[in-house]
């Protein structure tokens, strides 16, 4: 037991380490894989209504070009004006700690001089928010590569089942349990993606209103950065603050930090766990760490798609009886985890 527990965990990160080592192939295959979920519905709705393959294929690959080159243009034009005024917001942002020095020291809290802007020093905090948006650009220019995958998933879509049912022990329980994983991954992404496209749209609303520069980046930040979980809206919202501080002052900065907790708090409290159920299988904890692992293996496009991710692999562990204990630990105690310790095989099967 304990010389399977070490080949295991060895194994674990011979994989971990090839896949952190082969970061720049695996991301936009990983992209794709979870574009095409996202797509099967609809190529499942157009094969219903007698329309070819080829053609289905063709107008879904027209229209998820159309979104990445819409997206990557918007983004790249935004983060190139904002690194143009970035030397014009790091002057500001300096005089207005200075401001809030002088404040304090009137009111007979003396600090050393400079204090304040060796904290939140300008260029570090500008240069990341630049680094950070950057990040997310380069994701999303590696438009060719993504798109190329995705059509040749499309394509070898519709033989897959019948692959896996061909070498599978146990045809019907594999075919049960891919579909089982294709359906809840697609169920979260789409649901993601609408409450996503929401909450960017509200905040360039928010912004706009305002008075904001380049409230178009702040609400494709919004956009991409909710798909983080834990801290995503967090991170969101911190270049808007900060900005707001810069541009118009403290009261205008109060505005757009309650603007963002209301548009997070309507849509991430109430209107996602309406429309995803009470959870996602998954402890907080264990979404939490999931977070950091995928970040950290795969970038930005890991912590986009930490969960998906761990619920694959969740599921994936639940149906076989040697690694259901772990699936147990990774969910959530509740009515459902008795289902979960379900075999995938009927009963009297041999696994």
């Amino acid at each position: 037991m304990g010389q399977k527990l070490l080949v295991g965990v060895a194994a674990f990160i011979v994989v971990i380490a090839g896949l952190k080592a082969a970061e720049g192939l695996v991301v936009p295959f990983l992209l794709a894989v979870f574009l095409a979920i996202l797509c099967a519905p609809s190529l499942a709705w157009m094969k219903r209504h007698r329309v070819p393959s080829p053609v289905s294929i063709l107008l879904i690959m027209a229209a998820v070009v159309l979104l990445l080159l819409t997206l990557t243009s918007l983004l790249n034009t935004s983060v190139s004006g904002f690194s143009e005024q970035l030397p014009v917001y790091q002057k500001s942002l300096e005089q207005r700690l200075g401001g809030v020095q002088q404040l304090l020291t009137d009111y007979g809290l003396a600090l050393p001089k400079g204090f304040l802007n060796d904290i939140l020093n300008p260029d570090v905090v500008m240069g990341m928010i630049k680094r950070t948006l950057t990040g997310f650009g380069g994701v999303l220019s590696n438009t060719f590569l993504v798109v190329l995958t995705l059509l040749f998933i499309l394509l070898e879509a519709s033989s897959f089942p019948q692959k896996l049912q061909q070498i599978s022990r146990y045809p019907e329980a594999s075919g049960e349990q891919v579909q089982r994983i294709i359906q809840s991954i697609n169920r979260y992404m789409a649901i993601k993606v609408m409450t996503s496209f929401a909450t960017g749209f509200l905040v360039w609303l928010v912004l706009s209103i305002l008075g904001i520069d380049f409230p178009v980046l702040w609400g494709l930040t919004a956009f991409l950065l909710n798909f983080v979980p834990t801290i995503g809206s967090i991170i969101a919202a911190l270049p808007a603050v900060l900005l707001a501080v810069i541009q118009s002052g403290f009261v205008d900065a109060l505005l757009v930090a309650g603007g963002y907790l209301a548009i997070n708090v309507a849509i991430g409290s109430v209107l996602e766990p309406q429309l995803m159920g009470r959870n996602l299988g998954l402890s907080t904890l264990v979404v939490f760490l999931s977070l950091v692992f995928w970040g950290w293996v795969l970038g930005p496009v890991g912590m986009i798609l930490s969960v998906p991710l761990t619920m694959t692999l969740k599921l994936a562990l639940e149906n076989n009886p040697d690694t259901r204990a772990i699936a147990i630990m990774l969910g959530t105690a509740g009515p459902g985890m008795e289902e979960s310790r379900t075999p995938a095989v009927s009963d009297g099967e041999e696994v």
